[in-house]
């Protein structure tokens, strides 16, 4: 019989997700997958799974989930309170959860995205390759409800990951490294205009990370004019005539026709990932090459 996790609670959104399905740009399809790959992959190799395989991404905790069969699991993300029937286990650590026994994932005190790993990974039907939920497109496995019945695969690896990890704390203020281009020659002053402060928004969402700060201004020979759709990368800093930012997080459309002012750096996406609205952000222009 097929081992399952039954979802109890949901908290405001919970999505399956896995490193997501890149590479299917040309149909208009966005790469999607866990918006902090780090913490999915280390919340895998707790659980003795390999790094790809699906979780669950919890915004803002409120998950509630029932083993129908021994389990292992494992919580990652920002610190955040963990239970099981009632008693705390702790976050960053693979904890045994037997067959009737309910997991609960509290509200994160920093950070908005929490990531649970079942031993097995969660195997629902995939879609082009990936079990994520793609926001944007609707594609991939519906957002968690109660009462949903989530399959799960064989869970015979060994954990590989450290038994016990210290929680990240998100910073209150983060410092962005962004390379500039293609379209900041449509901008006055782009890097300086960059650097100032920026405010994520309660718009921000899978999509984009939406910024509040002073607006950049484009140079004269630019105001007014229009760019033909062109692609877009995932952590490219768009910028529609209110001059506010949008940075595209992995749910992005796969064209736009807005000028693009600069790209987020990889390895800054995870921190973007976790940024409540109100947190404030500079971006920190670097020469490409």
């Amino acid at each position: 019989m097929k081992r399952t996790l039954q979802v109890f609670s949901t908290g405001p959104l919970a999505l399956v997700q896995d490193l997501g399905r890149p590479g299917h740009a040309h149909v208009g399809v966005p790469p999607s997958g866990a918006l902090d790959v780090p913490a999915l992959r280390l919340a895998n190799r707790l659980v003795g799974n390999a790094e790809h395989l699906a979780g669950i991404e919890s915004l803002l905790g409120g998950l509630a989930v029932r083993a129908h069969s021994s389990c292992t699991v494992a919580v990652t993300g920002p610190v955040v309170p963990v239970q099981v029937d009632g008693r705390p286990v702790g976050s960053h650590v693979p904890v045994h959860l037997a067959g009737g026994r309910t997991l609960t994932i509290g509200t994160p005190t920093a950070g908005l995205r929490c990531y649970l790993a079942v031993s097995g990974g969660i195997d629902v039907e995939p879609e082009l390759g990936s079990r994520s939920r793609d926001t944007l497109s609707e594609i991939g496995p519906a957002p968690l409800a109660v009462g949903d019945l989530l399959p799960l695969g064989e869970g015979d690896g060994i954990p590989t990951g450290q038994d016990e990890l210290a929680p990240p704390c998100p910073p209150a203020e983060l410092l962005v490294p962004v390379s500039l281009g293609p379209r900041d020659d449509w901008f006055e002053d782009p890097a300086g205009r960059l650097a100032g402060y920026w405010t994520v928004t309660p718009e921000s969402n899978r999509v984009g990370l939406r910024l509040n700060g002073e607006p950049l201004r484009r140079r004269a020979d630019r105001t007014g004019a229009e760019l033909p759709s062109e692609g877009v990368l995932t952590g490219a800093i768009q910028v529609p005539p209110s001059g506010l930012p949008v940075v595209f997080l992995a749910d992005h459309p796969t064209t736009g026709g807005y000028p693009v002012a600069g790209v987020v750096a990889g390895s800054a996406l995870p921190a973007l990932a976790q940024a409540r609205p109100g947190t404030r952000l500079r971006f920190r222009p670097r020469p490409v090459g």
